[in-house]
């Protein structure tokens, strides 16, 4: 998101700069405002999908429902991110000059866009995706190993592989979530705000 500075000239009067630093929903969230869906117990909501895998075995039907719950949530915070945004743009054009509403920044529908997407591509990443795959992988093997230890009883051979999927999600959301942070950093946040800034530059030429 782009967000305008005031800084005082040599003069001592205020003038108004440009800052032209797309700052992502992550690092809004973080750095200036609580996100229930990020800092929150509901942070699990997102792992709705991964207790379905963890069952795959033993109550298939359930996987699918586990993943509408999961990309509910994705949509749910992708939203009112945009919409927060959105509004947040609002009240700032209250203090804007006519040139910035002529378009040296973007609109408030381009960046209640853009943090739409981002947040929306994050959280596929970090809540559905990377998480589902892993706990199916965590899974798969816990069953592997126990169909090769034929000494287990018959209850634990069946519950152990689903402890372990169940287990291992308090262990795997921090990790996820920062290596998907580092990831959109280096790729498409990094690319969104290089565009920005030339969309500025452009604009004020």
């Amino acid at each position: 998101m782009i967000e305008s500075n005031k800084e005082s000239g040599n003069d001592g009067s205020s003038s108004r700069k440009d800052d032209k630093t797309l700052n992502t929903p992550s690092e809004r969230d973080e750095g200036a405002r609580y996100n229930i869906f990020r800092d929150s117990g509901l942070r699990y909501m997102g792992y709705c999908n991964e207790i379905g895998e963890s069952f795959r075995y033993q109550f298939p039907r359930f996987v699918v429902p586990s993943y509408v719950l999961s990309f509910g949530y994705v949509g749910a915070d992708a939203l009112t991110t945009g919409y927060r945004v959105w509004k947040d743009a609002e009240k700032d054009t209250t203090s804007m000059s006519t040139s910035d509403l002529l378009g040296s920044i973007p609109s408030r529908e381009y960046r209640a866009g853009i943090a739409t997407f981002d947040t929306l591509l994050w959280q596929s990443l970090a809540s559905v995706m990377i998480p589902g795959l892993t706990i199916n992988l965590i899974v798969k093997a816990s069953r592997f190993s126990v169909a090769r230890a034929t000494a287990l009883p018959v209850m634990v051979a069946q519950w152990l592989p689903t402890a372990c999927g169940i287990g291992s999600i308090p262990i795997i959301v921090h990790p996820i979530d920062s290596f998907v942070d580092f990831s959109l950093d280096n790729s498409t946040r990094m690319w969104l705000a290089e565009n920005s800034a030339d969309e500025n530059d452009s604009s004020d030429r």
